[in-house]
């Protein structure tokens, strides 16, 4: 069985986006890290799917013309790719939040760096 292209690209880019967010969150205590471990993988899976989508968004546009059958007339509607992203932006940006949540409240500290966070 052949590995195709796409799925080992996806595999590298996933990798890669783990790694990042592990430098990250790695400010963040053992106990939590390996609490953090999951979300992290999830949502690296849906950073790549995000950028998939937002490829195929930025190629074919948001809606499309759309009908049921070769009797009814054509109408603009939203493309299911536009409804998934948003839905997966959704969960990416609460995985996010959760992960963000779980640094300390006054200061963060996200790739080495002490990020104030008072303001934001």
């Amino acid at each position: 069985m052949a590995i195709d292209k796409i799925t080992v690209t996806v595999q590298i880019v996933e990798a890669d986006e783990i790694a990042r967010l592990r430098r990250l969150y790695e400010a963040l205590p053992p106990k939590q890290l390996a609490l953090a471990e999951g979300l992290i993988i999830q949502a690296a899976r849906l950073r790549v799917r995000l950028d998939k989508l937002w490829a195929e968004l930025t190629e074919k546009g948001e809606t499309e013309w759309f009908t049921q059958s070769d009797k009814t007339d054509p109408y603009e509607r939203e493309r299911p790719a536009s409804r998934t992203f948003t839905a997966t932006d959704k969960s990416y940006q609460s995985i996010i939040k959760q992960l963000n949540d779980m640094l300390p409240a006054d200061k963060e500290t996200a790739g080495g760096l002490e990020l104030d966070l008072s303001d934001v």
